[in-house]
């Protein structure tokens, strides 16, 4: 009996993962057709729509995907138990609760609650500096809090999660000129400059958005094979 809620748990990370990815994809996708300068209006600023909605779910999944991931390590502690348990996932999944929070209210008011915003950057942030403090401590540590069964891939899986934050970060930084570009374009229609401060905007993004995917897969193959691990 024990073994069926942490299958549970490893279905949802997995879950989490292919949402992801495939939320994001689709994100990219619809902001091809943004770009389109030979579509009407109409056609782009609905494509910005469905870009936006689709946008939600890779953000939930980033957020969700701390506290399960915390949860699978306190379902199995390997010498951890002091750190990993009930508790520590509990209150993970609390601080994902306020983290999903602002997110979602962002999300659905851009720009309405400043101090919104200002909050979930400054979390991002500094969760993104401890993460990778925590993924390069247990990559070089002999025995990371303890533990003695090789955990370097855990470490790589922090890291690469941490980096996907920050690659998150990136994009919202680069799409920042965006807005307004796009306010022009719906005032004045499209014009060749215009056209390049959105090709800028979103194309700037690429190269996150490529990091983004490429940290998710390289992190779902560590947590698969754990390559390394004395189990």
């Amino acid at each position: 009996m024990g073994a069926h809620p942490h299958g549970a748990w490893i279905l949802l990370h997995l879950l989490l993962f292919v949402f992801w990815l495939g939320g994001d994809l689709g994100v990219y996708v619809s902001s091809r057709y943004v770009l389109r300068p030979d579509l009407p209006f109409a056609a782009r600023s609905t494509a910005l729509s469905i870009m936006g909605g689709l946008d939600l779910g890779p953000k939930i999944c980033l957020v969700l995907t701390l506290p399960s991931g915390v949860t699978l390590m306190a379902l199995e502690p390997h010498g951890a138990g002091h750190l990993l348990n009930g508790w520590s996932a509990g209150a993970t999944w609390l601080f994902a609760a306020l983290w999903l929070w602002l997110t979602v209210r962002e999300h659905h008011h851009p720009g309405r609650h400043p101090w919104t915003r200002r909050a979930d950057w400054t979390l991002r942030v500094l969760l993104t500096a401890v993460l990778w403090g925590v993924g390069l401590y247990t990559l070089l540590a002999a025995e990371p809090f303890g533990v003695d069964t090789d955990p370097r891939w855990l470490g790589g899986k922090v890291l690469l999660y941490a980096t996907a934050i920050a690659c998150g970060l990136g994009i919202r930084l680069t799409l920042r000129p965006f807005a307004g570009a796009f306010g022009a374009l719906a005032r004045s229609g499209s014009g060749e400059r215009v056209e390049r401060e959105l090709r800028r905007a979103v194309d700037g993004c690429v190269p996150y958005v490529a990091g983004i995917w490429a940290c998710v897969l390289a992190a779902a193959a560590l947590g698969v094979f754990k390559p390394g691990a004395d189990l």
